[in-house]
């Protein structure tokens, strides 16, 4: 017995001893010009799975069995890739490679002026993509999270975006880089709304509040440009069980592309049954979407997304009636949503790049109140083909060109007449660009655009030049310049009745500083916005001038932002502040005056911390915005009131009870803090000569939620973590 196990290990150590000697031992250094190591850098042999990582001197060691002829690759994020061949015979091998920086935006200054970043392929960003449906009182919403950044004021009547002194139609959502023509869903006068979107669709968002891109126009403000998802992993089943609803959605994976499809149902009745309400619901919020995303590879570089979704929601709500003594009305909103939306990226030679890009909208509102009935129907279409030539490493160039064309129509009825009377406009327009991205150096890159737009509708055009620029001061600091003039059309109210008027225009200035090390980030950055051509109605039925652009106004302002994800061990906190001075004469204003959407002051506080010990990721939300205006028709003085200043502070608790199933729970405003938002008046005056009036509160003091997320798959390691809160 015991010669047997001596031959063991006589033949074990002889086939041991013959691997170790016929291997190939790779050995060297990876440094940069200066001579200083890089760590971290990849090392391997193409196609094999032989190789090391460089150390903190960026040395590194590793032994491989292959023979004969391979491939070296040396890769580092923000360098050119190393690749030498090698002939493997047992001879060890010695290198000294000095690599080459790539310059390309990774290394190089980037423009942030105005642009808030939530990607993961930007060095410079301020937040992920999991930050922006991670944020207590976001409730899910991608508009509720940007809500928490420098720039923007909340309202909590509407819940759409109000950034830098701008109006909310001021501002754009693109998908893809489609136009989305209505991001948000529908509700009552003086009632909050949310975007429609889930926010686990997207990998990456760019908020840019001024400054923005020449291939963007129509939007005076902001854009928000959300990116959706690649292709998936793994096929993956999503089921979500929360008080206020039910959701599920699958996803079927193939060797070039996916497909997801999804169905959610929200019922508000048995939330609201049980918890007060301010308000008093005749038909309790319910809504039913189903909605569909398709993802393909064609070709080699290629990548075809396809999104849809059809949506329905119905409420009713009672509310006061302030033209009459004691008496009240429902108002009951049916809303029918279907929105596409395709894009297709990829090569079509060596150097040129093309992003096409089509969207489709109908929404239609059936609206019920007192004994009339008042439709609004709106049809959008988005064409989009863009351009892109690097013609070397410092220099390229984008061009391209887009469709838009939009029908809106209300038509308004009542017992005694319901016939009524319908009123439609249709809008087709067309756009290009042109736009060069000029790098002098590492330290200094400058934006050179121009976008030229014309509508049939008005039967005008515009110019509009834009130009940006940053300055690298240093590896962690810069500072970001951008200027341009910004065209939008006018409301739909307006163009219902009169094709007789000219673009609204805004000529942004903004000075952006930013620095960020040791995963800390500072930003500050003030801003100028010069307001021209706004749309007026002066109220005189008789006068041929009813509508015209005499409107004007400005905004400026401060933001401050600071985040640090260093200080404390598994927590992140960020820190943002706005102050606003504006003013406009607009719309109806008698004359200019500070606008009832501005806050002068808006501060957020942000905190995120995990509980490794109990698998829970927690999050805390406090916001602050000082008292808007409000005018009472009753007072000499426009706009003479004000609000109560808004408060709130929102708490969410994630809780991974497995590795793929989470139990959720959130409160907003926890503190029950009294939310006014000035007062809605009466258009006819009551028998003592005076406009009767209410108080507008929010639906609820505070809002619960409750969840429990489960995800199968495969191997069981996915869960929804990135796709709650």
């Amino acid at each position: 017995m015991k010669s047997f196990i001596y031959i063991l290990l006589a033949v074990g150590l002889s086939v041991f001893s013959q691997n170790l000697f016929s291997q190939t031992i790779i050995s060297g250094s990876v440094k940069q010009h200066d001579g200083s190591g890089i760590p971290g850098a990849s090392i391997y042999l193409k196609d094999t799975y032989d190789g090391a990582t460089s150390d903190v001197d960026g040395n590194f060691s590793f032994r491989t069995s292959k023979k004969g002829a391979k491939v070296l690759m040396i890769t580092m994020l923000g360098f050119e890739p190393y690749s030498k061949e090698l002939t493997l015979d047992g001879t060890p091998i010695v290198l000294k490679v000095e690599m080459k920086e790539k310059f390309n935006q990774l290394n190089a200054v980037t423009i942030t002026a105005g642009t808030f970043e939530a990607s993961d392929k930007k060095q410079a960003n301020i937040l992920t993509p999991l930050d922006m449906i991670t944020t207590a009182g976001a409730a899910g919403d991608v508009f509720g999270a940007l809500q928490t950044l420098p720039g923007t004021t909340t309202n909590g009547e509407s819940g759409r975006l109000f950034v830098k002194g701008g109006d909310s139609e001021e501002s754009q959502t693109f998908i893809d880089g489609a136009l989305v023509y209505a991001p948000y869903t529908t509700s009552a006068p003086n009632q909050s709304v949310r975007g429609r979107f889930n926010p686990f669709m997207f990998k990456g968002t760019i908020f840019s509040t001024g400054g923005y891109s020449a291939e963007y126009g129509q939007a005076l403000s902001s854009v928000l440009l959300l990116n959706t998802t690649d292709i998936p992993d793994e096929d993956q089943l999503d089921l979500s069980f929360m008080t206020i609803g039910v959701g599920a959605a699958g996803t079927q994976k193939w060797k070039n592309g996916a497909i997801t499809a999804s169905l959610d149902y929200t019922n508000l009745g048995p939330y609201m049954m049980l918890l007060p309400q301010n308000f008093e619901w005749k038909k309790y919020p319910t809504a039913i979407e189903g909605a569909f995303s398709l993802r393909q590879k064609t070709g080699k570089t290629g990548l075809l997304k396809v999104y849809g979704s059809l949506g329905n929601s119905r409420f009713a709500v009672a509310q006061e009636d302030l033209n009459s003594d004691n008496n009240q009305f429902n108002y009951d909103i049916r809303n029918n949503n279907n929105f596409l939306n395709a894009s297709w990226k990829g090569s079509i030679s060596d150097k040129w790049s093309l992003t096409s890009s089509a969207s489709f909208t109908s929404n239609k509102d059936n609206i019920n109140f007192d004994t009339n009935s008042f439709d609004k129907n709106l049809r959008g279409i988005h064409l989009k083909e863009v351009f892109s030539h690097p013609f070397n490493e410092r220099f390229t160039l984008r061009t391209g060109a887009e469709i838009f064309s939009k029908t809106y129509s209300q038509a308004f009825s009542t017992q005694i007449n319901p016939a009524g009377y319908k009123n439609q406009y249709t809008n087709n327009s067309g756009a290009a660009f042109a736009e060069a991205e000029l790098y002098a150096s590492t330290r200094f890159v400058a934006r050179l655009g121009l976008r030229a737009e014309y509508s049939d509708y008005l039967q005008r055009g515009n110019l509009a030049p834009r130009i940006s620029a940053a300055y690298k001061l240093n590896k962690n600091s810069q500072f970001s310049f951008a200027y341009g003039w910004f065209y939008q059309n006018p409301t739909d109210d307006y163009l219902l009745y009169t094709h007789k008027l000219n673009f609204e225009r805004a000529d942004h200035y903004t000075f952006s500083y930013q620095a960020s090390r040791n995963y800390r980030t500072l930003r500050a950055e003030v801003y100028y916005k010069d307001y021209h051509n706004l749309s007026k109605w002066n109220g005189d039925e008789s006068s041929s001038a009813i509508y015209s652009n005499s409107g004007y106004g400005y905004a400026t302002g401060l933001d401050l932002f600071f985040r640090d994800k260093k200080t404390i061990k598994n927590g992140d906190y960020w820190i943002s502040y706005s102050f606003l001075d504006t003013r406009r004469d607009y719309h109806t204003y008698p004359h200019e005056a500070i606008p009832g959407f501005a806050s002068k002051h808006n501060i957020a506080l942000v905190y995120k911390h995990w509980f490794g010990g109990i698998r829970s990721y927690a999050s805390v939300n406090a916001k602050y915005s000082s008292p808007r205006v409000f005018n009472d028709p009753n007072s000499l003085t426009f706009n003479g009131e004000h609000t109560k200043p808004y408060r709130s502070i929102d708490i969410s608790w994630s809780f991974l009870y497995r590795q793929n199933i989470i139990f959720y729970a959130a409160v907003t405003n926890v503190f029950g803090f009294k939310q006014g938002y000035g007062n809605a008046y009466g258009t006819v005056k009551n028998g003592d000569g005076v406009f009767r009036s209410r108080e507008i509160i929010a639906g609820a003091d505070r809002f619960y939620i409750l969840g429990c997320f489960i995800t199968f798959t495969k191997k069981g390691e996915a869960n929804q973590i990135d796709k709650i809160e």
